[in-house]
């Protein structure tokens, strides 16, 4: 018996009325969740301005730090792009930045060991794997230019294939990671670690630019980083199987691309 009623005290309930009640109920409910402001965007000359400074403090600095300090910089909006020749660069990042989006361009003409290379990143690195490929299927591009675009004009094929679905796939980045070295060919000799793509307006970030095929081969070893196994068969630099061949002894590592061109570039790093 509660002290009210050993009081003697009779208790009464009231109703409030329905429109109190329905008004009350209203006040109780919760508070939607606010809507995520999205943090605005840099502008290419913000973005041009980090860049040169990221470049004078980096140069020198390891392949990991380099990483590091675009995905604070950057942080969602900082990805990788990899060829799938190997997997070195997505295992760097994914080392200061787990669960980074990992940008390939299928172009369609990639060779089946590639293709075996980018399924085992995806199964085995803790990487988001996107796969983007051209707005032309290798049939309707046929179809619309002719068969065998990249024997006859191999820059329009690559721009179709590679070039404009790289463009696509950044364009919710601010920065992105390239496997590029300055070891590779005269016409990279001067990467720098930290760049900005005026065309793109975006910053290019190279944390292994400075590294040799020694330093990629010891790194590999040292945490058993997939390697595309093409490397064992005399290929020295992988692309497009129509427009890639094995080097011989003493070649440009880089000379079994395009070797029927005048042309050492995609396209993607100029």
């Amino acid at each position: 018996m509660s002290a009210l009623s050993a009081a003697g005290l009779n208790l009464i309930k009231v109703d409030a009325p329905p429109q109190l009640s329905a008004t009350m109920s209203a006040l109780v409910q919760p508070l939607p969740e606010p809507e995520p402001v999205e943090e605005a965007r840099r502008t290419p000359e913000e973005l041009k301005a980090i860049a040169a400074e990221g470049n004078r403090l980096l140069e020198g600095a390891p392949a990991e730090e380099i990483a590091r300090w675009a995905a604070e910089q950057f942080g969602d909006r900082f990805c990788v792009t990899s060829s799938m020749a190997d997997a070195v660069l997505a295992h760097i990042v994914s080392r200061v930045k787990p669960g980074v989006d990992v940008v390939f361009l299928d172009t369609g003409l990639h060779f089946p060991e590639t293709y075996k290379i980018r399924d085992l990143v995806a199964a085995t690195l803790p990487v988001n794997v996107r796969s983007i490929r051209p707005r032309l299927t290798v049939g309707q591009q046929d179809g619309e230019y002719g068969p065998r675009l990249f024997n006859r004009a191999p820059d329009e094929c690559c721009f179709m294939r590679k070039v404009e679905p790289l463009n696509r796939a950044l364009a919710g980045y601010d920065a992105w990671a390239a496997g590029l070295r300055r070891d590779e060919s005269p016409t990279r000799a001067n990467t720098p670690v930290v760049g900005f793509d005026p065309k793109k307006g975006k910053v290019k970030v190279n944390p292994i630019a400075a590294w040799t095929q020694t330093d990629v081969d010891r790194y590999i070893a040292r945490w058993n980083v997939p390697v595309n196994e093409l490397f064992r068969k005399g290929y020295t630099s992988l692309g497009c199987w129509p427009c890639t061949r094995r080097t011989k002894a003493g070649e440009d590592p880089r000379a079994g691309r395009w070797a029927m061109f005048e042309k050492t570039e995609c396209g993607l790093h100029l």
